[in-house]
C-alpha cells in the first residue's frame, strides 16, 4: 500500500495490518465517535475522531494516546471510552 493511500484513508477497515484501521462508531452527546486503534508493536494504540456538526461546519478532533493494548477490540473500546471522557470534560473546546 502507497503511503498517500494509508494517509488519505485507503486500507483495510478491520482489525488487520492497516496502520490506523477503522473500529465502531457511536453518536455521544451529540459528537459522533470513531474508533480508529492504530496498529502498534505488541498489539494497538488508543484513538479516535471525534466529530460535531456545528451549523454546515464539522468539527473534528483526533484523538490518539500512548496507550497500546493487546486485542483491536479491547482497544476500540477503550478509544471510545476515553473519547467519551474527553467530550465530557472539554465538550466543544476540543476544537479550540
Amino acid at each position: 500500500m502507497s503511503l498517500l493511500s494509508r494517509l488519505f484513508g485507503g486500507g483495510s477497515s478491520n482489525g488487520g495490518d492497516s496502520g490506523s484501521a477503522a473500529g465502531p462508531t457511536e453518536t455521544y452527546e451529540g459528537y459522533r465517535i470513531f474508533a480508529q486503534p492504530g496498529k502498534a508493536s505488541g498489539g494497538y494504540r488508543v484513538g479516535a475522531r471525534i466529530e460535531k456538526e456545528v451549523g454546515e461546519e464539522t468539527l473534528v478532533h483526533q484523538l490518539i494516546r500512548a496507550d497500546t493494548l493487546p486485542s483491536y477490540d479491547e482497544a476500540c473500546s477503550v478509544s471510545v471510552a476515553k473519547a467519551k471522557q474527553m467530550i465530557d470534560e472539554q465538550g466543544e473546546r476540543l476544537f479550540s
